[in-house]
């Protein structure tokens, strides 16, 4: 059967994630004071299936091709979507910069990983501890941007807006790393 792989529970995991886009999408426009918190709730709870699909693929040894495809996409729709939301409300250049930074780099790395797998060296930009923290980082910062209001006494959109300045400068290292791993000659003998 070909979509044996769609049917396992870290796949499904995943694509939990993706269906839990538009129902953030939705609940982020409702005109309600709980509305803002709730749909950080939800992206948290996307967030969380993106750390426990792979744990789960890896320790109950269902890792496949179709998963490894589509995490990283998964991850990057989830990225995107809060960030354009965001940017849509806050109308700000202090949102809108790191927003371009990291839809750019996710789009340019993209890019990078199918060229090097045309040239068969799609191993050279494999996924790496970086990219992970750096999506972490990521998830963080939108976390605490999306819920928008103070909790017990802590400004959490600024909170969201230094921890989005931090997952920026990872996102831009983790890119000049990929870059120099596809570009820089390897010393390996």
């Amino acid at each position: 059967m070909p979509f044996t792989n769609v049917t396992k529970i870290p796949t499904l995991l995943t694509l939990l994630r993706i269906a839990l886009l538009p129902v953030i999408i939705v609940v982020f426009y409702l005109p309600y004071s709980w509305a803002r918190p709730l749909s950080c709730f939800i992206f948290v709870v996307a967030g969380i299936t993106d750390w426990l699909d792979g744990y789960l693929a890896r320790k109950w040894n269902q890792e496949s091709r179709f998963g490894a495809f589509l995490d990283p996409v998964a991850d990057k729709l989830m990225v995107a979507t809060a960030l354009i939301l965001l940017v849509e409300f806050d109308n700000s250049p202090w949102l809108t910069i790191p927003a371009i930074v990291i839809i750019g780099r996710e789009i340019t790395i993209s890019a990078l990983r199918e060229w090097m797998a045309e040239m068969g060296q799609r191993g050279k930009v494999a996924v790496g501890w970086l990219g992970k923290v750096k999506t972490t980082s990521q998830i963080i910062a939108l976390s605490c941007l999306l819920y928008l209001q103070d909790f017990i006494g802590l400004p959490i959109y600024q909170i969201g807006l230094v921890a989005l300045y931090i997952a920026t400068a990872l996102t831009i290292w983790s890119m000049v790393s990929y870059m120099r791993a596809a570009f820089v000659p390897s010393t390996d003998a």
